[in-house]
């Protein structure tokens, strides 16, 4: 279930964090004509206005990508360059955009998406009709409008540099407005690399922004062809095979493991698993004339056969993934991918279907550095889109429709990486790209925080299904669509003469310009669906409240949204917890390498970061589960000491503020929300206090801060070295407080 979770970097870098009447009618625009277009089209503008993204893009056989070289690499040679904006006759002000939370398995969020045909349908049908009438007489009324003032733009709730921090294997955490992505959240992370510092954006699309996205793909065709690639495996030792030692000592772990992780007495067939194991690796061991390799694969399998035996004396926290021993080796293979594709589909990014992989990056336990050569991928089940984005900017999309939710890795569906040529200073131009995937690419602003705020609560105090809700995001959507209209009518003239894909260009610029400038109007409505939700007299008083908080909080290297029924009711939730803490164990793990990074952090996150595999207790079941994005803590009585490994926190209030979170009174591998309703999932945190069961689980998003306002109240080591090495490398980073509290009083030791 995820809960082993301990890394090897020594410091962290993050960014500080820092209403309108009805658009008149739009007028009569003309009936088709030949390109370019003198007359817009209705039913053409129609369809810009709601594609239909089903259909859109095919998906093609899976395969690598491929160049001119025959070596998989990410695209960026092969054209698709975002057309020019059109100018318009008069500048309109910039907008802000407006955020949406993740809220994936609440009926609610879904209740727009279901009426916005509906609601589209009329905005273009009027704003495209017919156009006798748009000669002079149209001009004149253009002329006549005065020129709007420009409006006042708050400034981002996270700056966005220039040039994240190089190595920093956290990167810089930012929000982007509108509500394309989960949690409104990106991180800009800057690779070190033999050729300059790699710049890459990582986000999380939301399901519902992926039909835009997938709107500006041109996916190559099922042309295959031939290639020879490396690839890197294990191999095991014919040693190995021939004694089964990976076998025996894989029965020994999982048979302990299972009564660890359900708290029952060990077995006699458990205990008779570690005898035959330990007896077949001392045969081994005893053979002479053995090789290196061969002695160091008998003593990884002792030193696994003697950790199994510990636990059956002591017992005591689930022992960390183990995997068979094995020799890196590389071998050359013959793969199929697809051909290059044709040229892209004018307006859209050439694009092609391939095997999921991830960043693999390295990170240095020294230097706390986080390094990429580019290229290097780890595999992944599924399959992703390579982008090309033009001028050498490239990004990698794993789809949410190309990855069955039964038989794919949960987790990465979703992820998107936008990479920039290499050398820093890209921060900026990193959102900007968005643009080319139809995705907002604006900083967040205060107002749109307060949107994402809204919408995370939502989902965190199931109000779904409150009365007003459903009506609430209907109205929002409402406004949205008016918004476009009005926009449209502003810049009708500029539009006539477009080319039919460069109007496509500009209609999908126009959507997301809409919906970053209604922001103001949705939240207000939003806002007072929320106060009658929770028994405020009025929006207005709910934004009063104590507990209303709208700004997110830096956690390590992401941000986090606060509950307000939470904030706003401290005492409730601590006398709700009295008695009880929430804790996580490491097992064996490196404590001092895990504070050295200053974060627990998700298996997702950790991949991205460059630590390597096996830490978490099911990282495998975990990415198919969903919950690899999330790391696990469990809820017990408070213990008076602790045990080796373990980090507890005696005030849970400190992470019950988040939004986040999700729970289960038993062990479910943290099946994420959106993946589908496993029996006794709750976001309650009074319900959260009450859970009893020895393998119950908490999942909080990304990760928790171990060095900042969410510090754990003990960190317990096993042995007086381990408290010892722990203080010292808090005292040469000069850490001299933890959560408030002197180190020394934090830090404990069982022996």
């Amino acid at each position: 279930m995820g809960t082993n979770s301990k890394s090897s970097h020594e410091s962290y870098a993050v960014s500080p964090t820092v209403s309108t009447e009805a658009p008149p009618a739009p007028p009569n625009l003309a009936a088709t004509g030949p390109e370019p277009v003198n007359e817009i089209d209705p039913a053409l503008l129609a369809s810009m206005l709601m594609p239909d993204f089903t259909s859109e893009v095919p998906l093609a056989e899976q395969g690598g990508a491929w160049t001119t070289d025959g070596e998989p690499v990410l695209g960026g040679q092969a054209g698709g360059e975002m057309p020019p904006a059109a100018e318009p006759e008069e500048q309109q002000p910039e907008a802000t955009g407006g955020p949406v939370g993740e809220a994936a398995e609440d009926e609610a969020a879904h209740e727009p998406a279901e009426e916005e045909g509906a609601a589209l349908a009329p905005a273009a049908e009027e704003a495209a009709e017919g156009a006798a009438g748009a000669g002079p007489a149209f001009e004149e009324e253009v002329e006549d409008e005065p020129e709007e003032e420009p409006e006042d733009v708050d400034p981002p709730l996270t700056p966005v540099p220039d040039a994240p921090v190089a190595g920093a294997a956290l990167g810089t955490p930012i929000l982007v407005g509108g509500e394309d992505f989960l949690n409104s959240q990106a991180a800009l992370v800057s690779y070190l690399s033999p050729d300059g510092p790699r710049e890459v954006l990582l986000a999380h699309v939301s399901e519902e922004a992926e039909g835009k996205l997938l709107d500006a793909l041109s996916v190559s065709g099922t042309k295959m062809v031939d290639v020879q690639v490396e690839e890197e495996t294990k191999e095991r030792l014919a040693l190995d095979k021939k004694a089964q030692l990976a076998e025996l000592v894989t029965a020994a772990t999982t048979s302990v493991q299972h009564k660890l992780k359900g708290g029952g007495p060990m077995s006699e067939a458990s205990i008779q698993k570690h005898q035959k194991a330990l007896d077949a690796v001392n045969t081994v061991l005893a053979s002479p004339n053995l090789t290196d390799d061969e002695k160091a694969m008998a003593q990884y399998y002792l030193d696994q056969v003697n950790t199994v035996g510990e636990k059956i004396q002591n017992g005591g926290a689930p022992m960390a993934h183990f995997d068979p021993h094995g020799l890196p080796v590389t071998k050359m293979v013959t793969k199929q991918i697809p051909a290059p594709a044709d040229e892209p589909e004018p307006g859209t990014l050439t694009a092609q279907l391939r095997d999921a992989s991830r960043i693999q990056a390295s990170l240095d336990g020294q230097s706390g550095e986080s390094s990429w050569d580019g290229k290097s991928r780890s595999k992944a089940n599924g399959q992703e889109y390579a982008i090309d984005l033009g001028d050498g900017w490239s990004a990698v999309y794993r789809p949410y429709a190309a990855n069955d939710p039964n038989s794919t890795e949960f987790s990465m569906r979703g992820q998107l990486e936008v990479h920039a040529p290499v050398g820093a200073g890209h921060g900026k131009q990193l959102v900007d790209r968005l643009e080319q995937l139809h995705l907002v690419n604006a900083p967040m602003t205060a107002a749109e925080g307060e949107w994402t705020y809204l919408a995370n609560n939502v989902t965190a105090q199931n109000l779904a299904n409150a009365p007003g809700m459903k009506a609430a995001f209907a109205e929002a959507k409402g406004l949205e669509d008016l918004q476009v209209q009005e926009i449209v009518h502003q810049r009708a003239e500029s539009l006539i003469g477009l080319g039919e894909d460069e109007l496509h260009y500009q209609v999908k610029r126009i959507q997301l310009e809409a919906a970053q400038k209604v922001l103001p109007k949705k939240v207000k409505v939003l806002r007072e669906a929320v106060a009658q939700a929770t028994g405020f007299d009025s929006g207005d008083a709910l934004a009063a409240s104590a507990g209303y908080d709208p700004t997110p909080a830096t956690s390590g290297g992401w941000l986090t949204w606060s509950r307000f029924d939470v904030t706003g009711k401290t005492a409730q939730i601590k006398e709700a917890y009295k008695g009880r803490s929430l804790t996580h164990s490491i097992g064996s793990g490196d404590m001092v390498a895990l504070f050295g990074t200053g974060v627990l952090a998700s298996t997702e996150k950790r991949a991205v970061m460059g630590i390597g595999g096996g830490i978490g207790m099911s990282e495998q079941a975990d990415k198919y589960t969903g919950g690899a994005n999330s790391v696990f803590l469990r809820v017990s009585n408070t213990p008076a000491s602790g045990y080796g490994g373990q980090l507890i926190w005696d005030d849970p209030s400190v992470l019950m503020r988040r939004s986040d979170y999700y729970a289960y009174n038993g062990d479910k591998y943290g099946v994420s929300p959106d993946k589908k309703k496993a029996s006794g999932l709750t976001r309650d945190p009074l319900k959260i206090a009450t859970h009893n069961a020895s393998n119950n689980e908490i999942m909080f998003r990304d990760g928790i801060d171990l060095l900042g306002a969410e510090a754990p109240s003990r960190i317990v080591c096993h042995y007086a070295h381990q408290r010892t090495a722990l203080l010292e490398s808090f005292k040469a980073r000069g850490i001299t407080h933890l959560g408030g509290k002197p180190v020394e009083d934090v830090v404990k030791s069982n022996h």
